[in-house]
């Protein structure tokens, strides 16, 4: 039995991959894809800078495994990152129980999460993947 918490008590950093790898929107599927494999992730979290220009990155948008795949079978040539993310990009605090961040996927009908620190940034992510290894040590 793994250590550490059970779903019912769980905050979502209990479960959460603590950093993001990011990309920006105009990043070749291709290299986004490299990513994915380099690094044995499911998802990339695209950052764009808000309007005012603010240095800090944020989360605009996220491609994952499958959404490469889709965009590899509707023979888009060259798309991009931006092109192929989802923008309905779900966020939860590290503090939120992780039961938030189940409700929040099964809401949005989404595998990924990102976890935001206080200022908006994008600093881990959580899978459903995530979820079932905290529900395994119940």
């Amino acid at each position: 039995m793994m250590p550490g918490p059970t779903y019912d008590n769980a905050r979502v950093e209990d479960a959460m991959h603590a950093g993001v790898l990011t990309c920006p929107p105009e990043t070749p599927l291709r290299t986004v894809a490299r990513m994915m494999a380099s690094y044995s992730v499911h998802a990339i979290v695209v950052t764009d800078l808000d309007a005012e220009g603010d240095p800090r990155d944020r989360a605009w948008g996220i491609v994952s495994a499958l959404d490469v795949a889709r965009a590899r079978a509707s023979g888009a040539s060259e798309p991009t990152a931006g092109g192929t993310a989802s923008t309905d990009v779900v966020t939860v605090s590290s503090g939120d129980p992780l039961s938030r961040a189940t409700e929040l996927m099964i809401e949005h009908g989404t595998e990924h999460v990102v976890v935001d620190d206080a200022s908006g940034r994008p600093v881990g992510i959580v899978s459903t993947r995530d979820l079932a290894a905290v529900l395994a040590r119940a």
